[in-house]
């Protein structure tokens, strides 16, 4: 057996080749991530008799184009978890780290583990697209949840309770409308509440917004007593709509993400299985479709479970057995959060006879907080999913093998 430990940083890679009892085939050396040195690894590794196993540790998409290129030529690649590789490189009393090191010992781990290796997913295209797209979606929401608390900020210094008469809903920017237009509330003052009712009114009927003179008076009202912070100056009306102009961008930028992830994921035989689920929608069925990826890759619900984070690892030692015991979230957080969300949506909206919902009102019968109860509602949902979904690839299974026939 020949282990190859390949230590990836951004460009460039270390790679050390190791036989049992720690015989060196090959002293660490580097390689560029391009095609021509990959290639000679490529044939390096082709060369030896033995069988070899590439192993890497998974560095978020550094190792990326290092185990899909190895991959691709049919090498054995093995991509272990980040904290599984730290805790076996911190079982050495001397704590030097170069790059060097990391590869030596990461090649030791191949040899030290090599009956439970496991060779790397080869994750179909409209999964990874999925996952990229997911992965693009969260980046997005979190800078559109950092210009709305701008905004907000700015709100209370130029407007102060605006936010409590008007609100942006599904479909409609009426806030940020509304503030563009007058920015501040003296602009409101000056025009005096005859004209600025007048006015109120024509733009809400231009913008399909209904016209209220009733509302049109509150604002005033409020613009009256209310005490801006910020000057009516031009430096603040820049500030303002270029708050505005993000929020609206932003939000423009996650709609595209999600429209492609939900042309990408009705391609897919479980879309429909999913978007039957109660409280999944258009937005959440691609999120938790991405984030699960191929169901079929796990061998039971359980490690789908595990994979989510979700688990509780039993611990015991001698006569002592924990009974409470926490979730081990060493798992996908971005699947914990989509799936927290899911079961909001459950508890929002009280489904009838959702055996989720039913399991989660249960928990809390039985005493368990709202967390406690939600988090076993996902655990339930994540079985319910993986039963389902494999259930229908069985059905197509089937189906295409008697067409076969």
């Amino acid at each position: 057996m020949i282990s190859v430990g390949i230590d990836v940083s951004k460009g460039k890679s270390t790679v050390c080749i190791l036989k049992p009892g720690g015989e060196v085939v090959k002293p660490p050396f580097e390689i560029d991530h391009a095609v021509e040195k990959l290639d000679a690894l490529v044939s390096l590794i082709n060369s030896f008799d033995e069988e070899t196993r590439v192993v890497l540790e998974d560095t978020g998409h550094y190792h990326l184009p290092v185990a899909s290129y190895l991959s691709s030529h049919g090498i054995f690649v093995c991509c272990v978890n980040a904290l599984r590789m730290k805790k076996f490189c911190a079982q050495s009393i001397r704590r030097a780290k170069t790059d060097k090191i990391d590869a030596v010992r990461i090649a030791s781990f191949g040899i030290t583990y090599w009956s439970e290796l496991t060779k790397a997913y080869d994750t179909p295209d409209t999964y990874a697209e999925l996952r990229f797209l997911a992965r693009q979606y969260y980046q997005i929401t979190s800078i559109l949840v950092k210009a709305k608390v701008n905004f907000s900020n700015l709100l209370d210094r130029v407007m102060p309770g605006i936010s409590n008469l008007l609100q942006n809903n599904k479909g409609n920017h009426k806030l940020t409308e509304f503030v563009d237009r007058y920015i501040h509330f003296q602009a409101l003052l000056d025009m005096g509440e005859k004209k600025f009712t007048a006015d109120y009114c024509k733009w809400a009927k231009k913008m399909g917004y209904r016209c209220n003179e009733r509302k049109a008076a509150e604002i005033y009202a409020l613009a009256q007593n209310g005490i801006p912070s910020l000057p009516n100056s031009q430096s603040v009306k820049i500030a303002v709509r270029e708050a505005i102009k993000m929020i609206h961008s932003t939000e423009e930028s996650r709609n595209t993400i999600l429209a492609q992830m939900q042309i990408l994921c009705k391609t897919l035989p479980k879309y429909s299985v999913v978007r039957d689920m109660n409280c999944i929608g258009d937005v959440l069925a691609p999120r938790i479709i991405a984030e699960i990826g191929d169901v079929r890759r796990f061998k039971n619900k359980h490690a789908l479970i595990a994979y989510a984070g979700i688990d509780a690892p039993p611990y015991q030692s001698g006569t002592f057995n924990a009974s409470e015991r926490k979730i081990s979230k060493r798992g996908n957080s971005y699947l914990r959060k989509t799936g927290y969300e899911i079961m909001q949506s459950l508890i929002k909206h009280k489904p009838a006879d959702d055996s989720v919902y039913d399991f989660i009102q249960k928990k809390r019968s039985e005493g368990k907080c709202g967390k406690e109860a939600m988090i076993a509602g996902l655990n339930k949902f994540l079985r319910v999913y993986y039963g389902r979904v494999m259930e229908r690839y069985s059905e197509l299974y089937v189906f295409r093998k008697c067409i076969h026939f």
